[in-house]
């Protein structure tokens, strides 16, 4: 096996997951839902939403509230896992919980549907709770098994919108308390200005201020901020990556 379930994946271990420190907006009700799922064994939860909506901080909350109670709880993200891991499907249904996110990595391919069909079946032949986040919804989604769609199909399906921009000033707040700086107001509306609006690339931005601050012993205003993104910028041409879902 690829994995220890009882070592849950952590996207960014600088940040952690909780509902805590999950800036909800118009997503409330979904939030409710999600939360649900500590309470009731056997649930199976599908949420779709744009990049950086919050779907794998969701994930991630829930498997940490599981823990706090206990219970054996896994995140699993597709898009990280090399092609030939299905075998880290295996031994998944002894656990409590089972969050899988990005299935729009593996929609198509044969050998990772298959394995997450059978990997879904023997979860909730074991009572376990099972929550499957993707980008697309599931009726858009090009999944070559229609065993593995139907499936899917049985639980709850939810869809998280983007938050407005007073709510992803809370984000980058709370973001910066945790790492134990102030973030003025005008910084963050300066960043809602001229950096990517996406919570990903805002967090991300917020991150490398801290570690800008820290280590030019400066403190956090416009000039530091428009540097920042200078730095940003020129990294990004230097060596693009593809957008993560990392937003709260």
């Amino acid at each position: 096996m690829l994995f220890s379930p009882q070592i849950p994946l952590q996207l960014n271990p600088r940040s952690a997951g909780c509902f805590d420190n999950f800036v909800a907006g118009p997503n409330e009700a979904v939030v409710k839902a999600i939360k649900k799922v500590a309470d009731q064994p056997g649930s199976v939860v599908f949420v779709h939403g744009g990049a950086g909506c919050g779907k794998t901080h969701l994930l991630n909350a829930l498997c940490h509230e599981v823990r706090e109670r206990q219970g054996r709880a896994f995140y699993l993200a597709l898009r990280r896992l090399p092609k030939d891991a299905v075998m880290s499907l295996q031994g998944l249904e002894k656990l409590n919980l089972v969050c899988v996110d990005d299935l729009h990595v593996i929609a198509g391919e044969e050998v990772w549907e298959e394995a997450l069909f059978h990997c879904f079946n023997r979860i909730r032949e074991a009572n376990g709770s099972l929550v499957i986040s993707s980008r697309l919804r599931l009726s858009s989604l090009d999944l070559g098994l229609p065993d593995l769609a139907s499936r899917l199909a049985w639980g709850l399906r939810l869809p998280l919108v983007p938050i407005a921009d007073e709510d992803k000033m809370a984000v980058m707040g709370l973001r910066s308390a945790a790492l134990g700086i102030e973030l003025p107001d005008e910084v963050r509306q300066y960043l809602l200005k001229h950096q990517e609006r996406s919570l990903t690339a805002l967090i991300q931005t917020v991150e490398n201020l801290h570690d800008l601050a820290l280590t030019n012993k400066r403190s956090i205003t416009i000039p530091l901020a428009r540097e920042a993104l200078r730095l940003i910028n020129r990294d990004h041409v230097l060596s693009p990556t593809p957008q993560e879902d990392s937003g709260s």
